[in-house]
């Protein structure tokens, strides 16, 4: 089992790192707000978890344990893998998730990519007592989404690798459009040409939060 790498950012991907320890690259997946912080070349200490399937070992990685933690915790569900594991953790904190846990917010955890209504609700039952130490992590709030704005941004080179993550993620075409378009016309036309993908996907997803 592996708990933790610490070693050296050797590449950045849309969903995924590559961490250089004594000579081997790692592949760790990760959310967005890891990948946003993390910077090639220089050092990082990810807290790991390996998914094993009959046909691929897997690792996620994420900056504190508390993310492990919930990324676990999740999967733990009947019927939630990975993937949504990871969209839990593109659209909340631990501390958010476990708030809306314990508040019952069904509304809130519908936010993710892949969570409906019913999956939300089996979530809340499942979770109720698991998830209830994450609620005290980090009262600060969330930043909000950007607004929708009448001007719309040309598209960046990396806008069309966050639109295909997510479509990975479940989102149709034109919400996936629309949501970095949204985005990229908050920012200055430097802004966006310069903003990296981890960054983009994180505030696409805050902006597709109450559309599911």
């Amino acid at each position: 089992m592996i708990a933790t790498l610490n070693g050296t950012v050797s590449a950045i991907g849309l969903d995924a790192l590559v961490v250089e320890v004594g000579g081997i690259g790692y592949l760790v997946h990760s959310a967005p707000q890891t990948l946003e912080q993390a910077r090639h070349g220089q050092a990082i200490l990810l807290h790991t978890e390996l998914v094993v399937r009959e046909d691929s070992l897997t690792l996620f990685g994420f900056l504190t344990a508390e993310e492990t933690d919930l990324f676990r915790t999740v999967q733990s569900v009947s019927g939630i893998g990975p993937r949504i594991a990871l969209a839990v953790l593109a659209v909340f904190t631990p501390g958010e998730f476990g708030r809306a846990i314990v508040s019952d917010d069904v509304k809130a955890l519908t936010r993710v990519p892949g969570v409906g209504p019913k999956s939300a609700k089996r979530i809340l039952l499942e979770l109720k007592e698991k998830a209830a130490r994450f609620a005290a992590f980090g009262n600060e709030e969330a930043p909000p989404g950007p607004e929708p704005d009448e001007e719309t941004a040309a598209l960046p080179p990396n806008a069309a690798d966050v639109v295909t993550a997510l479509l990975g993620l479940g989102w149709s075409q034109k919400q996936a459009e629309d949501a970095v378009t949204s985005v990229l016309s908050t920012m200055s036309e430097d802004e966006a040409r310069l903003a990296e993908s981890s960054l983009l996907l994180r505030l696409s997803l805050r902006s597709l939060g109450g559309q599911r």
